[in-house]
């Protein structure tokens, strides 16, 4: 099997310097033969499962999934970022099959390959003046992670203080971009699927967000703002953010320990999943309804579970990697808090005007209201019944299913919706924490949770109560 570590070939001149694939052709003509040899693969297995050949099948998508590891793996920026959605969530393929593509893409959470540490000192001494051994007291030479916009660094300040130094990969903002321009061409394909899909919009917000994924200071400044907001919190940990020692392609922060997602896993008992689960639930949901923040890129890599003196998990959990942040109004908010209601009410029609009046149900468009309430609150599902509910990888993959198999029945009501710019980053909760929470195999009643950080109900649970108590002094609620 090829060293999953370093990527292929990919796809560079010769003489040209080891970094990210650039160029809006080149990432492209990548793409489309990964797509052509994928789809032509894929024609063979079915012909040759038609004869009940599982084993071909099974190979065909082992090496699938190992191709999408050393292609995106190289080609980083955008394009990497579908092979870590990839990686964990829950989409509409057989467990067993599903499982190849989390076993081999889990390497582009936190182990993606890692560029050169020549390349990576280069651009610290672009943006300090002096190469990283000179920079900082201690310097480590191998990653902590390595991800799809930069890397991590292990690092220790002049003072003594041990950082995290995450440093943008050079030439990856072109790399970005290219892959942009590619998007664009889906453009009508995407109106093909959904007549009433405004795409320029969407387009616009997409570079929005990933031009503050682009922009380490930026990024540091949202960082802070969740640092902030939870700073003394009983079960959130925001590394905090050193000011000074960032720059546009260098964030400095605390360091922190603790189990990866996967080693949580394989030691958590069933208490324990819950109870990060719940933490999980109340940060992602609770930001945005208390902050008017959201977190916008819930995968297992940027979760990390701290020990206490006795090795043990000490019931807390840290939250890493703020470059994909979403701020949104009040009204904007509120708009959210009002469709939550009308589809936890079975409200149709309320539904139906908030919805209009957010921007997916465009004026004059005939939708049907009971079927529209049916799909919202099948998506919604968790908290809908005042009743405990168990997140499973299947809930998250039938709701996946239902925007993208045309016989899961929903396809004729999805081509008369838009999608509004604000919910395109929230739209990651169909594909992040679903997956996230199914893989604990979560049960809480999340109905009340949810109505508790909405503020229409008072603390659900012990990890509320502990929460009401630290909100009552914190002067950020918004």
């Amino acid at each position: 099997m090829p060293d999953r570590r370093r990527p292929a070939d990919d796809g560079r001149r010769s003489g040209e310097a080891p970094g990210v694939q650039a160029g809006r052709l080149r990432r492209g003509a990548n793409i489309a033969k990964l797509s052509a040899s994928t789809g032509a693969g894929a024609m063979g297995a079915w012909m040759r499962g038609l004869t009940g050949d599982d084993a071909a099948e099974q190979r065909f998508h082992a090496e699938t999934a190992q191709r999408l590891l050393e292609v995106l793996g190289g080609m980083k920026g955008a394009a990497m970022k579908l092979g870590q959605l990839a990686s964990f969530v829950d989409l509409d393929l057989p467990p067993e099959i599903q499982a190849v593509y989390h076993d081999v893409l889990a390497e582009l959470r936190a182990a993606a390959p890692p560029l050169d540490p020549e390349r990576i000192a280069e651009v610290v001494g672009e943006q300090f003046g002096a190469p990283p051994e000179e920079v900082f007291a201690r310097w480590e030479r191998t990653p902590l992670a390595s991800a799809s916009i930069g890397q991590v660094h292990a690092a220790t300040l002049p003072d003594g203080t041990e950082v995290a130094v995450k440093v943008q990969y050079p030439g990856v903002a072109e790399a970005v971009e290219a892959d942009l321009a590619n998007a664009e061409t889906f453009a009508p394909m995407a109106r093909l699927a959904m007549p009433n899909l405004q795409v320029k919009p969407l387009l616009e917000e997409l570079r929005l967000r990933i031009a503050d994924e682009l922009d380490y200071q930026r990024e540091a400044a949202y960082q802070h703002a969740f640092a902030e907001r939870y700073d003394g919190h009983p079960f959130v940990r925001v590394p905090a953010v050193l000011a000074d020692w960032c720059r546009p392609r260098v964030l400095v922060a605390e360091l922190m320990r603790g189990l990866d997602f996967e080693a949580f896993l394989a030691q958590a008992d069933a208490a324990q999943r819950r109870r990060a689960a719940e933490i999980i639930f109340r940060f992602t949901f609770g930001s945005l309804h208390r902050f008017r923040l959201f977190h916008g890129d819930p995968h297992p890599g940027n979760y990390l579970f701290p020990l206490d003196g006795a090795g043990r998990w000490d019931g807390t959990v840290t939250f890493l990697d703020f470059g994909s942040v979403k701020p949104f109004t009040s009204a904007a908010r509120d708009r959210i808090h009002r469709q939550v209601r009308a589809v936890i009410d079975g409200d149709a029609a309320e539904l139906v005007a908030a919805l209009t009046d957010a921007g997916f149900v465009r004026e004059g468009q005939d939708v049907d209201p009971e079927r529209l309430l049916a799909w919202f609150r099948l998506f919604n599902a968790p908290v809908v019944a005042d009743e405990p509910f168990t997140y499973t990888p299947e809930f998250a993959r039938e709701v996946n299913r239902t925007t993208s198999d045309p016989r899961a029945g929903w396809f004729d009501l999805l081509r008369k919706l838009n999608m509004p710019p604000d919910y395109l980053l929230l739209n990651r909760i169909q594909l992040g924490v679903n997956s996230i929470l199914g893989r604990l195999g979560a049960t809480a009643n999340w109905h009340r949770i949810s109505q508790e950080l909405m503020g229409d109900a008072p603390a659900a649970t012990p990890l509320g109560e502990a929460e009401a108590a630290f909100l009552a002094s914190s002067p950020f609620r918004a």
